[in-house]
């Protein structure tokens, strides 16, 4: 089964991005339906699922409804584009996109989801440090530096979901013991952040930068010796 849904993963991932040239992309912005593109995208789709199931016609299911429902979900969201952000239509495109590898697979495999493995304590302590580096993290820096803030400062998004990625990051180099990627983290970060401390004459923006970051670090460092120790209680 994991051969299986490894070809048909591959499949998509080549006939979606590499095998989708920009120009195509654009023709199917502008004619929706009737570009031909969007017609040339589904071909390919169905001639590399031949390809990766060697041409085997007892999966006719799969080489049936997998470029019709990949035809249907791209029309939807040619025609939603306007309404939708992009970043979100994107997501939701690739999800639905997964979902019908999903049924698919589950018409041709008998295999189950081991739901009770998700409230296992130890998932449930992943899940919670995960949460609390990312969002919790992201709302305790915001209140907690919001006295350095500049008053014409603009809200950035950016820096809300780069500082999630970073203490990610930080709290896997730690559970996997490699403490030198952290040092390497922060050195990377200080190299980039240098500019605008010397840039910027401002003490207080100075402190914004500076705590902000150390508050970063910190939490992460925290949460990711904390999840260490409790591990070996659950």
């Amino acid at each position: 089964m994991i051969a299986w849904v490894l070809k048909i993963t591959l499949a998509h991932l080549l006939g979606d991005f590499m095998l989708q040239p920009d120009k195509w992309i654009e023709n199917k912005n502008r004619k929706t339906y009737k570009s031909k593109y969007l017609y040339y995208h589904i071909c390919i789709h169905f001639v590399l699922l031949l390809v990766v199931l060697q041409f085997d016609i007892k999966y006719w299911i799969a080489l049936l409804l997998i470029p019709i429902s990949h035809y249907l979900i791209d029309l939807a969201k040619l025609l939603l584009k306007d309404k939708i952000e992009t970043r979100r239509l994107f997501l939701l495109d690739q999800l639905l996109h997964f979902l019908v590898i999903f049924l698919i697979t589950k018409l041709y495999f008998s295999f189950q989801i081991n739901f009770p493995f998700f409230f296992k304590p130890k998932t449930l302590l992943l899940f919670t440090a995960f949460i609390i580096i990312s969002y919790v993290a992201s709302v305790v820096i915001k209140i907690l530096i919001s006295r350095w803030k500049q008053e014409n400062e603009a809200t950035n998004t950016a820096g809300k979901y780069i500082g999630m990625m970073e203490r990610i990051l930080v709290f896997v180099f730690i559970v996997l013991n490699h403490w030198e990627g952290v040092g390497f983290l922060l050195a990377a970060k200080s190299v980039f952040r240098i500019g605008d401390l010397t840039k910027s004459h401002e003490v207080k923006m100075t402190e914004y930068i500076l705590i902000g970051t150390l508050l970063s670090f910190g939490i992460a460092i925290g949460v990711a010796l904390a999840y260490q120790k409790l591990l070996k209680f659950v």
